[in-house]
């Protein structure tokens, strides 16, 4: 036996056994080197030089660029990346300054409640912060058991998987289920991380208009071709626009056309449905005819990571091969623990979900009197302004926030150009005062800057290409 010095004993490994593994180790090395020089001195022709390119020259800088020099042209400050200084909600502290905030994802308003951040506390005194390792091998936790069987039981569905981040969830899901075999059609405003999904999996990829049921069928009836698997991609509340995918009809058309339905959660789970169930339970359907619930648990939940619900085939498959779950560390335990107090508090307090539909009700209707244009929204957790120009979104929300407001534009490539917009997240917590203000401030504000013409129209072209070449 051996000693390292502190106490621990190992068994001590036979010269002869040693030296018969260093050998067979160098062997294999020594072949591989061979093969690898024989490939190398091959009679190949010269390859071409190239310019490797730099990314000061890459076009996607040069668009971020371009947006720069036409915000310096206009004076408009960069309304991104602003540290906040305390724990964001309804109101938030930036720069030493009190605002309404409308920037959270903090439905509920759990981020900050008691039952979480003791939970959280508990957690990290008897299991530190991270997992350590994957699941697989040795990351697993009771809290990732507690956490997944909690999101089956409230979803009403056998099993559920989880995640170390919502983008992650999508990517590996999808990724894992479909191939170059397969098709993937989707709402046109899905979120880039299914589209990232679909894209790495090589399933054919098509798409419908945006929560349009009729051109899904009818792209539904042109599909040629023999898919081995088909899977239909849509949001319980779609995160740009704020309106509710129609899952009766999606329903329909599942029992008729044979796919898989994929419903993406983030903004509706804790916000549809009385209880704040979801998508199903605001139609009142069976979340079995559903194959894939996806959410996030970093909105209603406020924690971190996201999840897949649905069969325990399903959760299996999941857990032996999506590359996100094998590969990746396991979920954080103090991060699992928190959405379990969370989804706890869900399941007491539905007030908390009825608080969020009432206010953002009230938002819509508001906005809607003074004129301003919230697009498809249904009220609920999200709800645009939608200001067209993107220079003029920006500048919008910069007078907000000196106003006291803080909001988020969504500009291109985000969303298409002409279709700029603020994103207003409400909260259980919001005010109706709040609202009101905020609602008048937005309606002021943006009347000001239309009055004035502010935006791509003002910018003096030539001088933007000038900056840009001297870059």
């Amino acid at each position: 036996m051996s000693n390292d010095g502190n106490g621990q004993t190992f068994p001590k490994m036979n010269s002869s056994l040693k030296e018969s593994l260093l050998d067979r180790m160098r062997n294999t090395h020594q072949s591989s080197e061979r093969n690898r020089m024989a490939r190398s001195e091959r009679e190949l022709p010269p390859a071409p030089r190239r310019q490797q390119a730099r990314f000061e020259d890459l076009p996607e800088y040069k668009q971020v660029l371009t947006q720069k020099i036409a915000s310096e042209q206009l004076g408009i400050a960069n309304p991104f990346y602003r540290p906040h200084q305390t724990a964001a909600g309804a109101t938030t502290m930036i720069d030493g300054r009190k605002l309404i905030n409308f920037a959270s994802y903090d439905y509920l308003g759990l981020n900050r409640h008691a039952h979480v951040l003791e939970r959280a506390r508990e957690t990290i005194a008897g299991f530190g912060i991270s997992a350590s390792a994957s699941r697989l091998v040795a990351g697993e936790r009771p809290q990732h058991v507690e956490l997944e069987e909690k999101i089956a039981q409230f979803y009403g569905v056998d099993a559920a998987v989880c995640f170390v981040s919502g983008y992650l969830t999508n990517v590996a899901a999808i990724s894992c289920l479909m191939g170059p075999k397969d098709l993937v059609i989707h709402d046109e405003f899905i979120h880039n991380s299914a589209l990232a999904g679909i894209k790495l999996s090589g399933a054919t990829r098509r798409f419908f208009k945006h929560n349009d049921t009729a051109d899904l069928e009818h792209v539904l009836r042109t599909v040629a071709g023999d898919y081995r698997r088909i899977l239909v991609i849509v949001e319980g509340i779609y995160s740009m626009d704020g309106d509710v995918a129609n899952l009766p009809a999606l329903l329909k058309l599942r029992a008729e056309y044979g796919f898989w339905l994929m419903v993406d959660e983030a903004h509706s789970l804790g916000v549809l449905g009385r209880h704040g169930r979801g998508l199903a339970e605001h139609f009142g359907a069976d979340p079995h005819e559903v194959d894939i619930w996806m959410g996030t648990l970093s909105k209603t939940t406020s924690s971190f990571g996201g999840y897949i619900a649905g069969s325990a085939a399903l959760a299996a498959v999941l857990k032996a091969s999506a590359g996100g779950f094998v590969y990746s560390v396991g979920l954080a335990p103090v991060l699992a623990a928190s959405a379990v107090a969370s989804l706890d508090i869900l399941a007491s307090e539905p007030e908390r979900t009825a608080a969020v539909r009432r206010n953002g009700s009230l938002f819509l209707k508001l906005a809607k009197e003074a004129g301003l244009d919230t697009g498809l929204s249904g009220g609920f957790s999200v709800v645009p302004v939608i200001v067209g120009d993107s220079l003029r979104a920006v500048q919008l929300s910069n007078d907000l926030l000196a106003a006291g407001v803080n909001v988020l534009p969504i500009i291109h490539p985000a969303v298409p150009e002409g279709q700029a917009r603020l994103r207003f997240f409400i909260t259980c917590d919001h005010t109706e005062e709040q609202i009101r203000r905020t609602v008048t401030l937005t309606a002021e504000r943006l009347k000001d800057l239309t009055d004035r013409n502010f935006g791509l129209g003002g910018v003096d072209i030539e001088k933007m290409l000038s900056a840009l070449s001297a870059r």
